[in-house]
């Protein structure tokens, strides 16, 4: 078992082992597994799209409730045999992902070049979204109060849209001599829209085309990317990387890994001793406001909502008090090529297991959520007892970085906390990696959570 202990003093010390070799029977259902998750992946690109088609997937399933709220957060519940005032086990991930998104006024045209002009979501490095593919999603709601979902940029017979980068030849006081916070501006990630022009314009020549073929195709105006929430991501479907295919590749994994084990976790339990909910919000990579985060009083709704269809009479909060909950989230994963931002000892490994992350924080563990010596003792406990490869993990080094998660807002409701999910490589990056071995522990993990006794 994962970090077994035993009364023979050779068998005292602590090390880890590799996913691959305590899942060494399990290739058939790695490989199943992963493959549904590259499709969510490749099919979904925004936090929409999730809710969208995780609605879709749900659909049949027997004994799964659904909740969605506003299209962009959903609950995912099933009942278990105690009833709401004992207390729930809560899974809640995030469904959103660094980004560009449009302004709401973003066409221009400057020197025969159409523009959009968009405004980063979320924490990046913003130079690592130039001169690639890009592809447009969202929805757009028009005047009328219709609406139009668009989608640009994926499919093989689409045009993609780039932001253009300097040459190198002309970068040397512009970007070479510059820290790099300096050297690549927000303002300057403009998306490539069009460049030919409508000859029978007088003026704003290629605007006024682009407009034409969005209406043409789209039934938009102008005014319409006011009421539109339309966001830039990498072009492209999740890859499988590696000679020996162990690893994925995709954009939007932090944090599609965990609300995607969250969702199969609840789609697969049986035979739960408490009601369990896959909570998946949005917002959390900029602060979790606003009324479809994790700061919202969505999961108090929905748990009036169980309430109402269980009849049974309960005080949410007092349900939340006596509730046990997984923040399902990645951490980063140790970089060979960078081992000086990590405590090697202290940092998960790729291929090693869901990383249980005891807290976050940054500096001193500011802004954390610590789960008790109790609640992780619980959840060792059963990790080992089913074998499920996992490790533990801190977001770099003390004086490093750092970061936080949704934990800490559910912890405000009394409930007993911990932070899990895989480790990436490449983290916030338009294509992150993750580890085939480490995602399907994920889903094991976060099941049996939900069906522990």
């Amino acid at each position: 078992m994962p970090g077994k202990q035993t009364k023979d003093k050779a068998d005292l010390t602590y090390k880890p082992k590799s996913g691959w070799e305590i899942l060494k029977d399990n290739a058939p259902q790695i490989e199943t597994y992963n493959n549904e998750y590259r499709e969510f992946l490749s099919r979904v690109k925004t936090e929409r799209e999730a809710v969208s088609y995780l609605v879709e997937a749900a659909q049949g399933r027997a004994g799964l409730i659904v909740y969605e709220n506003r299209g962009k957060a959903i609950a995912l519940c099933r009942k278990g045999v105690s009833p709401l005032a004992d207390g729930i086990r809560l899974v809640v991930a995030h469904l959103d992902s660094p980004r560009l998104d449009l302004k709401a006024n973003p066409l221009y045209e400057d020197t025969d070049l159409v523009m959009l002009r968009t405004h980063y979501y979320g924490g990046i490095k913003k130079y690592q979204w130039l001169a690639r593919p890009l592809a447009l999603h969202g929805l757009v709601v028009k005047a009328d109060g219709s609406s139009v979902r668009i989608v640009i940029g994926e499919d093989s017979d689409d045009p993609c849209f780039t932001i253009d980068d300097l040459l190198p030849h002309l970068a040397g006081n512009t970007q070479y001599t510059k820290k790099v916070s300096d050297a690549f501006q927000g303002e300057k990630l403009s998306i490539i829209f069009g460049s030919m022009p409508d000859l029978k314009a007088k003026d704003d020549k290629v605007k006024r085309r682009v407009l034409a073929l969005l209406n043409e195709k789209y039934g938009m105006v102008e005014q319409d990317f006011v009421s539109a929430d339309l966001e830039v991501v990498p072009a492209g479907i999740a890859r499988e990387v590696g000679l020996d295919r162990s690893l994925i590749g995709a954009y939007g994994q932090d944090d599609r890994a965990c609300a995607y084990a969250a969702f199969a976790a609840v789609r697969d339990c049986s035979n739960v001793p408490c009601t369990t909910v896959a909570l998946l919000v949005d917002k959390e990579e900029i602060g979790s406001d606003g009324n479809t985060g994790a700061k919202s009083n969505f999961l108090e709704e929905v748990l009036w909502e169980l309430s109402e269809r269980f009849q049974q009479d309960i005080v949410p909060t007092r349900v939340l008090y006596r509730s046990r909950a997984i923040s399902g989230d990645v951490n980063g994963a140790f970089d060979p090529e960078y081992p000086e931002v990590h405590e090697k000892t202290n940092a998960a490994k790729i291929g090693y297991g869901v990383c249980v992350t005891k807290f976050t924080g940054s500096r001193g563990k500011v802004g954390s959520n610590e789960a008790h010596a109790e609640y992780m003792g619980w959840i060792r406990a059963f990790l080992n007892r089913r074998n499920i490869p996992w490790q533990t993990g801190e977001l770099g080094k003390v004086d490093e970085g750092g970061g936080g998660t949704v934990a800490k807002y559910f912890a405000e409701y009394g409930m007993d906390v911990v932070d899990m999910g895989p480790a990436l490589l490449s983290m916030h990056a338009p294509f992150e990696l993750s580890s085939k071995v480490d995602t399907y522990s994920t889903y094991l993990a976060y099941r049996a959570f939900m069906e522990e006794r």
